[in-house]
Formats: structure tokens, sequence, C-alpha cells
């Protein structure tokens, strides 16, 4: 029998106590407001949005792969994509990135990541550009910021767009200053999609999303679109959706979003605690470096099997992000598999070996002192 766990790895209850009175109170106020579509509390939550992110324009919608989907598609409206066009994205990502892209009829172009920080390796990226390359979706995965001069000067002289998956890095900063100066994710390039599912650093008590951009005409296509293709009522104007955010889910992000940065910092002293004492040679830690906010706490280990079952001998809770590959998804084996049949050995090596440990409200620091002790007798 499996021992008790100990230390768990996610636990939501203890996520969001902190918050838990004012989350009850603002789905309280949303159920006495009768405005439970829309309005006030999205509204809100779209300022905050832009104040914490620096972009000029935020827009609510129901999840994060419509977020990404949403900017795709109204990029196509206004006619910067066409179908059949490419989009350069990291082959190290959840399936929800290229989902996006396929889904609008788009063709998405796949890069190694590095190995050292398992984000799109920036070196690679020019020499998949190609006549028909639209847009870079870079992916600041686990929470680490994908992001550097190398990609913004490949997206300058080509002229490409550059969408953020942002929905892993919430009020992360990047060494680097974005295409109009910021420097938080979200701001970086020309639009990034925002997910706001439970377990993320910043989440809600079920799906939501966002869309942050420095376009105008980019975020009334978007909110058009999430809104049955109409830009008033009974005007649609584009073959829409209904991607709409809930006003309950808007009312609870607005009470934890104020702190993002106490979110990001706690999860922060965790990772050093990590990095400070997993002194164990067979895992492969990740870089403690000021732009990651660690969304997850990745490790890598040649044998997962051996490393996860002595975790869990040692009721140690672990996760697994992700254990495979878009291009390896069944649903991609006649497109993606075919075209990338062992093109992507380091993609599929970080798919193979890594652990996510837990880091979240659910451990203290001394708790990572004790994992981190137990692993090394690994």
């Amino acid at each position: 029998m499996k021992p008790a766990t100990r230390f768990e790895f996610l636990n939501l209850d203890k996520v969001n106590a902190p918050y838990a009175g004012a989350i009850e109170e603002a789905v309280l106020r949303v159920v006495r407001s009768g405005r439970y579509v829309g309005g006030p509390e999205v509204e809100a939550l779209e300022s905050r949005l832009c104040s914490l992110t620096g972009a000029p324009y935020a827009v609510g919608v129901s999840n994060g792969l419509d977020a990404l989907r949403l900017i795709l598609r109204a990029y196509m409206a206004m006619g910067v994509m066409a179908e059949g066009d490419e989009v350069i994205v990291p082959a190290n990502t959840y399936i929800a990135t290229v989902l996006a892209v396929s889904d609008a009829g788009l063709r998405p172009v796949l890069v190694e990541p590095e190995a050292s920080t398992s984000n799109l390796d920036p070196a690679r990226v020019e020499e998949a550009v190609t006549p028909r390359t639209r847009a870079i979706m870079t992916v600041h995965l686990y929470g680490k910021v994908s992001w550097n001069a190398t990609m913004a000067d490949v997206a300058r002289r080509h002229g490409l767009k550059v969408i953020e998956d942002n929905a892993q890095a919430i009020g992360a900063h990047s060494d680097t200053p974005g295409l109009y100066g910021h420097t938080v994710t979200g701001a970086l390039g020309d639009a990034a999609g925002f997910s706001f599912y439970p377990t993320k650093n910043i989440g809600a008590i079920g799906d939501a999303g966002a869309v942050t951009t420095h376009d105008a005409r980019l975020a009334r296509t978007v909110r058009a679109l999430a809104n049955y293709g109409a830009d008033r009522r009974y005007h649609n104007i584009y073959q829409g959706y209904n991607c709409r955010l809930d006003p309950v889910q808007a009312a609870v992000l607005s009470c934890k979003l104020p702190f993002t940065d106490q979110e990001n910092d706690l999860r922060r002293r965790l990772a050093s605690v990590y990095c400070a004492g997993i002194m164990n040679p067979k895992i492969s830690l990740p870089r403690l470096t000021a732009d990651h906010v660690f969304h997850q706490f990745v490790v890598h280990v040649a044998d997962r099997e051996a490393f996860t079952g002595y975790l869990d001998d040692n009721g140690i809770g672990w996760d697994i992000h992700y254990a495979v590959p878009p291009h390896l998804q069944p649903c991609y084996a006649a497109t993606l598999g075919k075209e990338y049949a062992g093109r992507l050995p380091v993609t599929e090596s970080l798919a193979s070996s890594c652990v996510s440990l837990p880091i979240s409200r659910c451990i203290s620091e001394d708790d990572a002192r004790e994992i981190a002790a137990i692993i090394n007798r690994f």
C-alpha cells in the first residue's frame, strides 16, 4: 500500500485560504448584483491587468486556450495572417499552445528548447523563419521568462508578431525590455494570452483567461470575436464564438491579483530552499534566476520511475509537466508526428525526465528543506 502523503503536491483549499473571506464576499457581491455576464467586475479586472503588465488593453476571456485562439483569429480577421501561414512555437510546451495555432488553420513550426531552461531556444528561432512566417509564440514555461534580445531582433528584422503564452508567468519580469519598452510578461510582445486556471500562481475558482495587447484594433477584434463576433448588440461583424469571462471569476481574481508579487515571492523562496538544499548529482535543478516565478519547480532525472517511486515511499507529492510533447500526441500523429519524427531530441529528452516537486502554500520552507534532505538520499 502506498504510504500517506506527508507533503502535498497541491491543495487548492490551502492555496486559497488567505483569500477565502474576500473570495466569498466577491462571489456574494456578484450574486446580489444580478449581472452575471460581463459588466463592472470584468471591466475592473481588465483595468487591473493593464496596471499590472503595462499593456494598454486587456480583454477578459473564458480560458487560456481561448485567449491564444482569439489572438490568432483576430489577426486573421484583421488580414495580418491567413490560413496556411506559419507560427513559430516551442516544441516543449503544453499542447494548448499548439492547439491554438492549428485551430486557426495556421501551421505550427516547432523549435527545440534550451535544455538548461526548457524554454524556446532563441538561437534556433531565425533558422525556422520562412517567407510564410508571421509570428513567434513564445511560452514562459513553468514561470521562466522566455524572451531576450536575440528573439526581439529576429522579430523586428522579419516583421513578425510576438505572441506570449503567459499562462504560467503572471507578474514575471524580463531582463530584456519588450518590443514596446516594458519588462513585465504580458506586455513584452504584441499580444499575450493569460490563463487563470485554479492551479496557476494567480488562479480563479474555475476556468478564466485574458488577452493583453498594445494594439487597440486587436483588442476590439478579440472582444468582438469572444462575443459571437458582435461589436454591438445584434450586429455580428465576424463569425465569432462565446468566449466571455464570467464575472464571478473576474471578481475572485480581483481579490488575488494585487498579491501577485507576494505569491511569486513565496514560490521563489521555496525554490531557493530547494536549489540550496538539493545536492544529489542524479537530480538536475532549474536555475534560480530573478525572471523565474516558479509556477512549477521542475527537476530532471534519468530514471524517473525509480525517483517518483522513491518520492511516493517517502510521502512526497509530485507531478509531471509534461509527459508527452505535442508532436507525439495522437491528435497530431498524422501531421506533426510525421513531420518532426526524430527531429526533436531535446524536447523528447526533457519530457521523459521531468518531475515537478511541491511549490505552493501547501508546504513551508522547513518542509522544502526536509524534502531536499530526502531527495539527497535517493
